[in-house]
């Protein structure tokens, strides 16, 4: 996920994070439904449901009502569990690389009653899939290399006529990314900037086949 300067970023980085894990409930509204979900530190944005995850579940169309949708990144689950809500039909494949993030995630599934979400590290997802859907608050502070893998990795699983939505923070590299998804996809990709709120972009990639 995007963050701010001066933040933690050991989430990136270590799959067990050093600390007690601790939980605590923070109140949240996902899918304009209120919810009480568990946070930890050792994650990205503990507190809240960050300021880009929201930039980007305010600008995003709907989901695809079936099929698989993906967020990459989840964390403690905020974008997972809106996919999950707005999308019941679907499978939902949340992923991280952080055990701590796995388990908030799956609590919280369990704690909104959604049956549709998978939770899993990158490399149990198999790899066969396609998605329908993708949405990100990507890890930009991994570095391009690793943030660059990540893209190839899953966007190119994209479905025909299929969206995928990340939100970048501008002082971060929003645009240098916006530049490089257009560079480096297959030409039938496209990517546009859909949305400026605050200090972040929302970029739109599709498939258009």
């Amino acid at each position: 996920m995007s963050e701010t300067a001066g933040e933690n970023v050991e989430h990136y980085f270590s799959a067990s994070p050093a600390g007690e894990f601790r939980t605590s409930e923070v109140a949240v509204t996902l899918a304009g439904q209120d919810f009480t979900v568990e946070t930890s530190g050792g994650i990205f944005s503990p507190d809240h449901v960050d300021a880009g995850t929201e930039a980007l579940l305010r600008t995003v169309d709907s989901p695809a009502q079936s099929g698989n949708l993906l967020d990459i990144g989840c964390g403690w689950g905020p974008i997972a569990l809106s996919l999950a809500l707005e999308a019941p039909e679907a499978q939902v494949y949340a992923v991280d690389v952080n055990e701590r993030a796995l388990e908030l995630t799956r609590r919280n599934v369990a704690r909104v009653g959604a049956s549709n979400v998978h939770v899993s590290t990158p490399e149990t997802v198999d790899p066969s899939l396609t998605f329908d859907t993708i949405w990100s608050n990507p890890p930009i502070r991994v570095g391009k290399d690793v943030l660059h893998g990540l893209m190839l990795h899953w966007l190119p699983r994209l479905n025909v006529d299929a969206d995928a939505y990340l939100v970048v923070q501008k002082n971060l590299g929003a645009d240098s990314l916006h530049r490089w998804l257009e560079a480096e996809l297959p030409s039938n990709f496209s990517t546009i900037r859909v949305d400026s709120a605050k200090s972040f972009r929302v970029l739109r990639v599709r498939n258009r086949g």
